[in-house]
Formats: C-alpha cells, sequence, structure tokens
C-alpha cells in the first residue's frame, strides 16, 4: 500500500495563494497527498476572487477556511511530511517547529491579491498565481517520493521553486 504524504502550503494571510495551492492538491494528488494550508496572520477569510476561480474551474471549495499556522503546530496537529511556503514574508518569517521534521521548501508567487486595476486584471492575476502553482504542484508530483534520497529530494523541491513563467 502506498504512503499518503501531508503537506501544508503557508503564506502569510491564508486568503488566496496558499488556498489556491491547496485545492490544486486536494483534485491532482487526491488519494496520494493530503493537502493544508495556513497563515502566520491569517485574514480571517478566503479571498473572493480566489474561491470564484476554483468554483469556475469546477472545484470544490468546502475546505477553504482562512487559519492560523499554529493550528499545525500543535502536539495533535497531523504530522507534516512537506511544507511549502509560497510568499516571501512568509518565508523570511520564524516558523513554528513542524512536528516530524518535514521537507521544507519556498515556492514563492506573487500575491494576486495585491494586483491593482480592474475586476478582470485582478481575476487575471490569480488566474496567473493557479496557474504558476498548478506547474509546480505537477513537478512535485512527478517525484518518485518512495525511491529518491532526501538530499537529492530536497533539492528538487528547491529547484520546483524556480520554476515560473515562461519567457517567450
Amino acid at each position: 500500500m502506498a504512503q499518503t504524504y501531508n503537506v501544508l502550503f503557508l503564506c502569510t494571510g491564508n486568503s488566496a495563494r496558499s488556498i489556491l495551492a491547496e485545492a490544486i492538491l486536494r483534485n491532482d494528488g487526491a488519494g496520494r497527498f493530503h493537502a493544508f494550508s495556513a497563515g502566520s496572520q491569517p485574514k480571517g477569510e478566503v479571498h473572493p476572487f480566489a474561491i470564484a476561480l476554483l468554483k469556475n474551474l469546477k472545484q470544490d471549495t468546502s475546505f477553504a477556511r482562512s487559519k492560523g499556522w499554529d493550528e499545525f503546530a500543535a502536539f495533535d496537529a497531523p504530522k507534516m511530511d512537506f511544507v511549502f511556503t509560497v510568499c516571501d514574508s512568509a518565508a523570511n518569517e520564524a516558523c513554528p517547529v513542524w512536528p516530524g521534521q518535514p521537507m521544507t521548501a519556498h515556492w514563492g508567487i506573487p500575491d494576486p491579491a495585491a494586483a491593482e486595476g480592474t475586476d478582470a486584471e485582478k481575476h487575471l492575476a490569480f488566474a496567473e498565481a493557479y496557474r504558476q502553482l498548478s506547474n509546480r504542484i505537477s513537478a512535485f508530483l512527478s517525484l518518485p517520493l518512495g525511491s529518491i534520497d532526501k538530499m537529492s529530494l530536497q533539492s528538487r523541491l528547491r529547484e520546483i521553486g524556480q520554476i515560473g513563467p515562461k519567457v517567450s
């Protein structure tokens, strides 16, 4: 029987990027992964454009709630196998000590909630963040987790964080 891995996506507000990443992994990694998200300073609500995008893509949003990362550092919290920061501020903060010593990497994505302009431009920023996260999660899902050594895996996780938009 294959191992199921727990993955936590961290951001500061847990209202957009980390929620999108959680949704993508819940959908694409179902059966192999349990996805979670949290923030260092949760906003208390999920950004409405994130919810709209997920619903437009026919993805479940019932899981989506903005929560603090202390929920996952508690003694009785699920043991994380991987923790990925998806915003630069969370990557620079002092994170809690995670039970189980998970593998970590920074996968920074520009904050779509900070996008300015028309609603159409803001929706486009959310779609771009989703696309970038989806590409990184797809690369993560293709890793041979059961047969790769820890040093190589850590290196590959960091490389995935460098996957960005293609320049034409």
